[in-house]
């Protein structure tokens, strides 16, 4: 395990009561380095949607708990937010819960000069992901995918 999964994982296991307490779920964690800065990004749900009001809730306490068990080094920024609308679909959780839903998908590289799909998520396992672009479904290989998300509906 990365030092970066063993971050998001303990992350994740101090956040999950502290979410059960105010009424949200986990949707997920994650550590990065984005320019010479560290975040510790914390996605929290709940089917109504989250408020500013959680948000603020859950940091504090996630705060506090991390400042107690104090196992990353590095200075980092704290966020917690709502995943949003077009949410990204990174874990197995995230694409179960979202089968029979429109994404979007971007590729590393092109299949057939596109390296953008839309459609409808059908199933996915260990190595694909299919989704049905109107009547026809297209199945693409997970390693060369770099995003998939909800399509956002306006």
């Amino acid at each position: 395990m990365s030092r970066r999964e063993d971050y998001e994982a303990r992350t994740e296991g101090l956040l999950a009561p502290i979410a059960e307490a105010n009424g949200v779920s986990v949707y997920d964690v994650e550590y990065v380095k984005e320019g010479s800065d560290y975040y510790l990004r914390a996605y929290i749900d709940k089917p109504e949607g989250v408020n500013i009001q959680d948000c603020e809730n859950v940091s504090r306490a996630l705060s506090d708990m991390l400042d107690r068990e104090d196992f990353i080094p590095d200075a980092y920024i704290l966020e917690v937010s709502s995943p949003g609308l077009g949410r990204a679909l990174k874990k197995d959780r995230h694409l179960q819960a979202s089968l029979g839903e429109e994404v979007e998908i971007k590729l590393y590289k092109p299949v057939e000069k596109c390296k953008e799909y839309a459609g409808i998520l059908e199933s996915f396992d260990s190595e694909t992901l299919t989704v049905r672009e109107g009547d026809a479904p297209r199945t693409f290989s997970r390693s060369d995918i770099a995003l998939v998300r909800l399509a956002l509906k306006l």
